[in-house]
């Protein structure tokens, strides 16, 4: 058989300054959410003990004896003393104080709209009961042919669904990089793109403003798929 002649291209070399950087970006990918996750955490946890500490006596704070700064003790405190407060609303007494305080906010103007917006919040993103975001979607915002991510999170009712003449879906439309503000809008169900990404995967598409794409469903499967035997 034929030899073939021609010469295979070398592949550039890198020079010193692009592995460096290339270096540097992937360890810059790895590190800078750990470090962002702890100075979160830290800053928390902090605010929290500037918070809470001064109200503890001395004699049961044990830096008092220990002559140093012991980070999460004012966390613990607040979990404590947040899970006994909770324990005790629960009985009679409990909620008859709770109900006569809420009707006293009820009774202050400006603090009766923040308490109740705060205090609806709280019940949707903590209680359990609640369903959270269904599905992730796309949909035409703020016109036609300008398509964005939202999240579904039910279908219309009530006097919303009455007065429109399709079925209606309410969808929540984050904004970027920060996912917990945005837009709440409802759309025709035929006019809404069911994605096949989960809500995590939108909502880092969301904040990385589209850097971060996750797979599709062809993708998964063919890194799923065993490779071929050799002969």
């Amino acid at each position: 058989m034929a030899k073939k002649t021609g010469k295979r291209k070398k592949a550039p070399r890198t020079t010193m300054m692009q592995r460096i950087r290339s270096n540097f970006l992937t360890g810059l990918v790895i590190v800078a959410p750990i470090v962002l996750t702890g100075y979160l955490i830290w800053t928390v946890v902090t605010f929290i003990d500037a918070k809470v500490v001064p109200l503890v006596p001395a004699a049961y704070n044990p830096s008092t004896y220990l002559g140093t700064y012991v980070p999460g003790f004012g966390v613990v405190i607040f979990l404590v003393f947040t899970a006994i407060f909770g324990a005790l609303t629960k009985g009679i007494f409990g909620r008859q104080l709770l109900r006569m305080w809420e009707n006293l906010v009820g009774r202050t103007p400006v603090v009766r709209s923040i308490y109740s917006g705060l205090k609806q919040v709280v019940e949707t993103v903590i209680s359990q009961n609640n369903a959270t975001f269904q599905k992730a979607c796309l949909i035409e915002y703020p016109r036609r042919g300008i398509w964005v991510i939202g999240f579904i999170t039910t279908d219309a009712t009530g006097e919303v669904q009455e007065k429109t003449s399709d079925d209606m879906t309410a969808i929540f439309v984050p904004t970027t990089p920060n996912p917990t503000s945005g837009v709440f809008v409802y759309v025709p169900k035929p006019d809404v793109i069911i994605l096949d990404m989960t809500i995590e995967d939108a909502a880092k598409l969301v904040i990385s403003a589209g850097l971060v794409v996750p797979p599709t469903r062809a993708e998964i499967a063919a890194r799923r798929k065993p490779a071929p035997k050799g002969k």
